[in-house]
């Protein structure tokens, strides 16, 4: 009993010192950490890199040195890796499933970073899901929506999706269709819509954009003709000048006597 006694103390004594050397290490460690991803960020090298491999460097490089952090923290304790080794080994097909995804997302942040279908910044549509992007990360790429909500969407799926970039063009057109009624003068409908462009100031009427502003009759339907207005702006006036376009083409027609017909159906009976 004394000498199990004393095994049991030497082995506890020694354990509890490695333990409470362990607990050093990783405060230290988290601290160290912690230190050395502001020192990189605040290196000029690093803020003269894009934004997008700025966030993506950041999450890998922390991820990196919380792995060694953990093997440090295992050689301390004397943790027997070999029975993990054998088990990593007999169960490598199922890790390798398991890990499928996740590295099938570090990939596709790289192809993100390298053929830049976007960047930190840009306004995109990809896999049924519109915003801002705020940060490209080892696996997943984060959007902020217009009514900021956060969305966090896989690099992998990104590289296999199609991806509608709003903000990689300093310009954009704007397609809008207007109604009038059949009796109306499809000149002075023209001329209405195409004066009420001229004098937006976000309109971009000069040699800046492909094609002058477009206002033609695009289609006779069952209650109405339709009229198509195509004009050029900044990207980002596109939405200002939407909302104003149709605020100020309906008071113009309002002031001009032009109809705006609903929906009708003429019966005829003997």
């Amino acid at each position: 009993m004394e000498a199990f006694l004393s095994f049991l103390y030497t082995t506890g004594t020694s354990f509890g010192l490695k333990l409470l050397y362990a607990l050093i290490v990783l405060v230290v460690g988290l601290r160290l950490i912690r230190w050395l991803m502001r020192r990189m960020e605040k290196g000029l090298a690093f803020r003269k890199l894009d934004a997008g491999l700025q966030s993506f460097l950041r999450s890998f490089l922390r991820i990196v040195l919380y792995i060694l952090l953990g093997l440090c923290l295992v050689g301390i304790l004397d943790i027997p890796t070999t029975g993990f080794v054998t088990m990593l080994a007999s169960c490598s097909v199922a890790l390798g499933l398991a890990l499928q995804g996740a590295l099938g997302n570090f990939a596709g942040g790289l192809m993100l970073l390298f053929f830049k279908p976007f960047k930190v910044g840009d306004f995109v549509e990809a896999s049924g899901y519109s915003g801002t992007v705020k940060a490209i990360t080892v696996f997943y790429t984060v959007l902020s929506t217009v009514d900021n909500k956060t969305i966090t969407l896989p690099n992998g799926n990104l590289t296999n999706a199609a991806v509608v970039n709003y903000s990689s063009e300093g310009i954009r057109r704007v397609d809008m269709t207007f109604s009038a009624a059949y009796d109306s003068d499809i000149d002075q409908v023209k001329k209405i819509i195409l004066d009420e462009v001229l004098a937006h100031p976000l309109a971009l009427t000069g040699p800046e954009a492909p094609d002058a502003p477009l206002a033609r009759m695009s289609a006779q339907k069952d209650s109405c003709l339709e009229f198509t207005l195509r004009v050029w702006c900044r990207a980002e006036n596109y939405w200002t000048l939407f909302f104003d376009l149709n605020e100020n083409i309906k008071k113009a027609f309002d002031a001009n006597q032009i109809e705006i017909p609903f929906p009708q159906l003429d019966i005829h009976t003997r």
